[in-house]
């Protein structure tokens, strides 16, 4: 049987003149963008640049709201009510909703960026919360999930459609949370290695553990973390590797 698969990239992450990643190269290799909302990174025009050259590339738009902590790109654990995190992230996509119609195109999907999308992983009720005040705001919004984690089991419970997600850069522990990014080999930036270990989980339907252990789950995106060093040859080597297994690419 065949496999699709999306291959998405958080990106729009520049702020002023601070530049934050190659968009407009990746771009041209990716699927599906989710783009920063201005509260960990990101500003009006940069949204604005980065979904206008997406939509012109036929490049799905989604919502990567996060903690309002620029300083610390939203990869600080920040101790805040879920109640008031749901209002951010009702906010933040609401900003990208706008910005995305006066590009010509929409937002389809929401993914929670950095922290606040580690912490949702182990917190089912954080999860929730914020699926929850996405979908009140849109109810047909596709939510992004960390595959077999806490956000999945929370995606389900609402009923609503969700994307499982991998990470093509990031190693995992065996309860399919992400390595801690302070550990030595948390962080991968070889194509060499990156693009016959996503093939391996793709066609296995199951995150492979830094310890070896398949942890099974539904694949429908990979992503690739557009600030890392070298991201743009590393989902360009991803893609090729993909396309060459005879997997198509395309937004889920």
């Amino acid at each position: 049987m065949a496999i699709k698969v999306d291959l998405n990239a958080d990106m729009g992450e520049s702020f002023g003149p601070w530049t934050m990643g190659d968009d407009a190269a990746l771009l041209d290799i990716i699927t599906s963008a989710n783009v920063a909302c201005g509260f960990h990174a990101g500003d009006p025009d940069v949204m604005d640049r980065t979904m206008r050259q997406a939509t012109a590339r036929g490049v799905s738009l989604g919502a990567h709201p996060g903690f309002a902590d620029l300083k610390g790109f939203g990869r600080r654990n920040l101790p805040i009510p879920a109640a008031e995190v749901a209002n951010a992230v009702a906010y933040q996509l609401g900003a990208a909703q706008a910005m995305a119609r006066r590009a010509g195109g929409r937002i389809r999907h929401l993914k929670l960026h950095g922290a606040l999308a580690n912490m949702a992983s182990v917190d089912a009720t954080l999860a929730r919360a914020c699926y929850q005040a996405a979908l009140d705001v849109d109810p047909n919004l596709v939510i992004m999930v960390l595959a077999a984690t806490a956000q999945e089991q929370a995606a389900r419970d609402l009923g609503c459609a969700w994307a499982g997600e991998i990470f093509a850069d990031r190693a995992y522990n065996d309860d399919a949370t992400l390595v801690d990014r302070r550990l030595a080999g948390a962080v991968l930036h070889d194509p060499a290695v990156i693009g016959p270990r996503i093939l391996a989980m793709v066609q296995a339907g199951a995150i492979i553990a830094e310890s070896g252990k398949h942890i099974s789950c539904r694949i429908d995106t990979i992503c690739l973390h557009g600030d890392t060093p070298g991201a743009v040859a590393a989902a360009r080597g991803l893609r090729d590797h993909l396309r060459q297994a005879g997997i198509t690419l395309a937004p889920f």
